[in-house]
């Protein structure tokens, strides 16, 4: 019998590295494991897998209202592109009221939220919210550039997780640094998570300037450790803080914000400003044109050295001038001299 399971032990390896070999299939390839099938002599490297646990179960849901523009929809895809941990949805009706998203957010099982708004076609509304509680703010998207255009260089792994640089301004207002977690929140990409990959090889900066928060995305090149622009970029404008999601009290308001409606209504008034300006302008002229002249008296010495010319004697013309025949062609003139010759010879003979 011992003998028996000596011989036996092999055979039960063997079997067991027959069940654990993958099937192939009918084109060659592999069933079980997602590697494609390999030309004779190759092998591939298996993308790596993050090793731990998934805890931090933050996601965000990307989407927009109907009435956006290509270059919006093209933001909005990049950031799906960099953002793992997001959700996509169908573009919601204008007419629906924003509360809405929470019931979106919720079917979704999404916690926090980025919602584009497009408005008269041409004004870009960006609302960033933490579902269901709040809090969440509104911002006014201005300057926009998408990772496909020609200026942006750099690149980076899909899936990789960014580091986030804020502004020291952050730390200082209260406002800012309650955006500065609710940018920490949505952005940063959660550790372990399925989708990401364990590389951190590129850098969201937020920075404060002229009143606006200001969105870049660098790539860390390994060599020197340098930035070299990925994008997208775009500059925030922020409107309000609500202490709700999509509305409630409000936290803060911008007094430095101009609606697009007031900046375009300036424009237009100073342009309107120049016009009339140069209107006065021409009626100013044309009044000094039209205006009398001022007399100037006159002065006596003006006539001193002016000699009066001699009078010639007047010559009155007693008899008629004899009329010049009018001839405008000179051939015509020499065919009436040769016609008078003619008729002086015959006269004669």
């Amino acid at each position: 019998m011992a003998a028996k399971r000596k011989r036996g032990a092999p055979a039960a390896g063997k079997a067991k590295r027959a069940r654990s070999a993958p099937s192939a299939g009918p084109e060659g390839g592999l069933r079980e494991s997602g590697v494609p099938p390999q030309k004779h002599g190759e092998y591939s490297i298996p993308p790596p897998v993050s090793q731990g646990k998934w805890k931090n179960k933050q996601r965000v849901l990307i989407f927009s209202s109907r009435g956006i523009n290509f270059r919006t929809r093209h933001l909005m895809q990049d950031l799906r592109t960099l953002m793992p941990h997001s959700k996509a949805d169908t573009k919601m009706d204008r007419k629906d009221q924003l509360f809405v998203i929470n019931e979106v957010c919720e079917m979704k099982n999404c916690n926090k939220c980025i919602f584009f708004e497009a408005k008269k076609k041409q004004d870009l509304y960006m609302w960033l919210s933490n579902t269901p509680q709040g809090p969440s703010a509104k911002f006014l998207v201005q300057n926009v550039h998408t990772l496909a255009e020609l200026k942006m260089t750099g690149n980076c792994l899909r899936g990789s997780r960014p580091l986030l640089s804020f502004d020291p301004i952050f730390d200082r207002e209260p406002h800012y640094a309650l955006l500065k977690e609710l940018f920490i929140q949505i952005f940063s990409t959660p550790q372990y998570h399925p989708k990401s990959q364990p590389f951190v090889d590129h850098v969201f900066t937020f920075t404060v300037t002229d009143e606006r928060i200001w969105f870049r995305n660098y790539q860390i090149i390994e060599e020197d450790a340098s930035l070299v622009e990925i994008g997208p970029r775009f500059v925030l404008n922020l409107i309000k803080i609500f202490q709700g999601s999509f509305g409630g009290p409000t936290l803060y308001e911008n007094p430095h914000y101009q609606s697009p409606n007031m900046h375009r209504r300036l424009i237009r008034l100073s342009v309107a400003a120049k016009f009339r300006e140069k209107q006065q302008v021409k009626e100013v002229q044309k009044i000094k044109k039209k205006g009398t002249k001022v007399l100037l008296e006159e002065d006596p010495t003006e006539v001193v050295f002016e000699t009066p010319a001699e009078e010639k004697p007047v010559e009155i013309q007693l008899v008629k001038p004899e009329s010049k025949p009018i001839v405008k062609d000179k051939k015509k003139l020499r065919k009436i001299q040769r016609k008078k010759q003619k008729k002086l010879f015959r006269t004669e003979g």
